[in-house]
C-alpha cells in the first residue's frame, strides 16, 4: 500500500494506493493520525485504488473519524466497488459522508 497526502484548498486529500489490510492497516491509521494531530481536521480519504480492505482497515478509519469529529471531518471519495461493498456490509456507509468524485468530496467542506 502506497499513501499519498496533499493540501487542496483547506482541504487535506489522503490518497491510498494498493491493499489495506491487517498487515499495513496500521500505515494509513498513522497517516490520518499525522494529518489530524497536525491540525488537519478536514479530510478527504480517497480509495479508488484500493481493491481490497480488510477490517483493521475499517477500524483505522473509524478510529481517524472518532478522533477528528467535533473539530472537523473524514469523508470518503470514490472507493472501489469492492470497498463500498465492504463499507456497506459494516454499516459505515451510513457513517461516512461517501462521494463518487475527490472534487465533490473536497467541495462538500
Amino acid at each position: 500500500m502506497n499513501i499519498n497526502v496533499t493540501e487542496r484548498d483547506r482541504v487535506t486529500l489522503v490518497e491510498a494506493h494498493g491493499r489495506i489490510d491487517s498487515m499495513n492497516a496500521h500505515e494509513l491509521g498513522e497517516a490520518l493520525m499525522h494529518e489530524i494531530d497536525s491540525g488537519h481536521v478536514h479530510l478527504v480519504l480517497d480509495l479508488a485504488n484500493v481493491d481490497y480492505m480488510s477490517s483493521a482497515g475499517l477500524r483505522e478509519i473509524v478510529f481517524a473519524l472518532k478522533k477528528v469529529r467535533g473539530s472537523g471531518d473524514l469523508r470518503l471519495s470514490q472507493p472501489s466497488p469492492r470497498v463500498l461493498e465492504v463499507l456497506e456490509m459494516a454499516g459505515l456507509d451510513t457513517i461516512f459522508q461517501i462521494f463518487p468524485s475527490q472534487v465533490e468530496a473536497v467541495g462538500s467542506y
